[in-house]
């Protein structure tokens, strides 16, 4: 056995420590430092640390943890209230990048074929893709998650997920004749009705196992074997991201009174102790941006311009339609810049498609670094310009016997 990657795991732990506290330092949320730390440890600075089968795991679990706490941590009634608000959210969320992602492809590259147009509309579907991981990260640490805005947020994540699917797979079929958008939208519908079945047998027997196991690390258990079965379900059943079950999964479980605090603790800590420092820094470590030329650099400033324009356009105007104020308005758009995880999965199904070119694919891993690392930086500016409300505020329940 090769044990090498328990020094890449233990770099990894201590320079995503280091350099979160020196973000602290800087005014700057704990999630740049670790960004930036995979940077410098990938192919782009040093190449300290190469991607392994891994590390590629590890970082996935961190992921699906993070998004199993955001809907542990969600505001269930919040979310009633804001659904259809996060649906218009969502749409415009789609929408405004789709058109914009293509208009800018278009622009450099205009030639006039039916593959080039399937090309720039799948450069615009890159961009209509959103990963809160991050913005979820950098609200729990600002103790904004809970709320209208973080539920706004959260809620049209999700949807712009399944949106996304939706354009890709339909995308795709014309390149594809295997792919039925149809059979897609069969999976989807499927989905939703195995949550509605799934989740009101599993709430009620939660509710059970935490009158019993009060306090106890086996509710925990419970609830983190019910995340990875939801995960595993959606992607591999239905087609659907896994962190879209992981979601689910923590919103499902997220108004147990009796199990919800317990297991979203000792999540936490295996969160924070080990998955979430490798999913972050591996954003940084699979990149390699060696190679730019000044004609791709360009294209990768303005489709980074545009990425982040067309999400703070879409979906801020989304929420302002939706009687949002003018300054949550701001912060629904600016939480959704961040690409993340998703528009690399995306971009990489549209290369073994045949969608992007491999040349193209440095500008589009850019775009998503610098949106990546923006979005919390932008984040705290927008959300720190306003008092924290009531119903936001952390509170921390300690509880006998943990």
């Amino acid at each position: 056995m090769d044990y090498r990657f328990l020094l890449s795991l233990a770099i990894i732990l201590l320079s995503t420590k280091v350099f979160g506290l020196i973000s602290q330092r800087v005014q700057l949320p704990s999630v740049v430092g670790a960004l930036l730390a995979g940077l410098l440890l990938g192919p782009t600075c040093l190449n300290m640390v190469v991607e392994t089968d891994f590390l590629l795991k590890t970082s996935e679990l961190g992921v699906i943890f993070l998004m199993f706490l955001a809907g542990l941590d969600t505001d269930l009634k919040e979310l009633k209230k804001t659904g259809l608000t996060s649906l218009f959210i969502a749409a415009c969320g789609v929408i405004v990048p789709l058109i914009g992602g293509s208009l800018c492809y278009k622009l450099f590259f205009p030639q006039a074929t039916v593959d080039a147009m399937l090309r720039a509309v799948f450069v615009g579907v890159v961009l209509a893709a959103t990963s809160v991981s991050i913005t979820v990260e950098t609200l729990r640490e600002l103790g904004r998650l809970r709320g209208k805005v973080g539920t706004a947020i959260l809620g049209a994540a999700v949807i712009d997920d399944i949106l996304g699917i939706v354009v890709l797979t339909i995308l795709t079929s014309f390149t594809d004749p295997s792919v039925k958008p149809l059979m897609v939208v069969g999976r989807i519908v499927g989905f939703f009705v195995l949550l509605a079945l799934v989740g009101f047998v599993v709430y009620r027997l939660f509710q059970k196992l935490g009158k019993a196991y009060y306090n106890h690390r086996r509710i925990a258990i419970y609830g983190l074997v019910f995340c990875l079965l939801l995960s595993y379900a959606a992607e591999h059943f239905f087609g659907i991201a896994d962190i879209t079950g992981a979601y689910f999964a923590g919103l499902i479980l997220c108004n147990i009174a009796e199990a919800q605090p317990y297991i979203a603790r000792k999540i936490n800590i295996a969160s924070y102790m080990l998955f979430s420092p490798v999913f972050f820094a591996s954003v940084g470590i699979e990149t390699d941006l060696h190679g730019f030329t000044f004609s791709l650099f360009a294209f990768a400033v303005a489709l980074t311009l545009t990425a982040i324009a067309t999400k703070v356009v879409g979906c801020g105007l989304g929420a302002k339609l939706c009687k949002f104020s003018a300054h949550d308005s701001l912060a629904v758009g600016v939480g959704m810049i961040s690409r993340g995880e998703v528009a690399l999965i995306v971009a990489q199904k549209g290369e073994q498609a045949g969608l992007v070119d491999a040349s193209l694919f440095p500008a589009v891993v850019a775009m998503v670094i610098v949106t990546t690392l923006i979005t919390p930086v932008l984040l705290k500016l927008v959300m720190g310009r306003s008092p924290l409300p009531a119903s936001d505020e952390p509170t921390l329940t300690v509880k006998s016997g943990d």
